[in-house]
């Protein structure tokens, strides 16, 4: 790729982005529904033929925010750990928890889980994005080695989580970042006695 295509690329990151903003923005202002490509533009400061050289409509748009807001979710997970190694829910520490900071960081779009017309998708994908981490990623010790149903409990683990996240999200954050990961290590803690990330294979 010589340098002109890496500037073209980069701008149309950047373009994509913008316009990714404005239907966030615009979803939380009026519903989803009611987003129109023009109100998509007007937001942005594009014109009409700058949106249709990158989406065909406002559905491919929210499609392409979703994916890959949830692929960044998915990716941001394994930072922390080393593949294959053990770690006791005992030593656990906020860094594990990178996920949280994903959101955290990204919470303008995260936010859109408290309304009702919103991001098409986002309210079933959020969850099981976390259960598809959960049952990919990892490989959890229950608590004095508890025997169960190991899919069940990763389903039972996912949706705890997503429900603590929920509830974070919907409360706007008040807490931080660190109280929030300490509440859900000690929760963690209490049926997980250990976790093993094997990462994306």
């Amino acid at each position: 790729m010589n340098n002109d295509q890496h500037t073209s690329s980069q701008r149309q990151n950047r373009t994509k982005e913008h316009l990714k903003q404005a239907l966030i923005e615009l979803i939380k202002e009026k519903g989803y529904h009611s987003v129109t490509v023009k109100n998509i533009v007007d937001y942005a400061a594009y014109n009409r033929s700058t949106f249709y050289i990158h989406y065909t409509d406002k559905i491919e748009l929210a499609e392409d925010l979703l994916v890959s807001m949830l692929q960044g979710l998915e990716a941001s997970v394994g930072k922390p750990y080393t593949p294959g190694h053990k770690i006791y829910t005992a030593k656990l520490n906020a860094p594990s928890f990178n996920i949280v900071s994903y959101i955290y960081q990204n919470r303008d779009f995260f936010a859109l889980i408290n309304y009702d017309d919103t991001l098409p998708g986002l309210h079933t994908q959020f969850p099981q994005t976390i259960l598809k981490i959960y049952k990919e990623q990892f490989i959890f010790e229950t608590i004095n080695n508890i025997p169960v149903n190991m899919d069940y409990f990763k389903h039972y683990t996912a949706y705890g989580f997503y429900g603590l996240l929920q509830n974070w999200i919907q409360n706007g954050f008040k807490v931080t970042q660190e109280e929030f990961i300490q509440e859900v290590i000690d929760l963690t803690k209490t049926h997980i006695h250990s976790i093993k990330y094997i990462g994306n294979y």
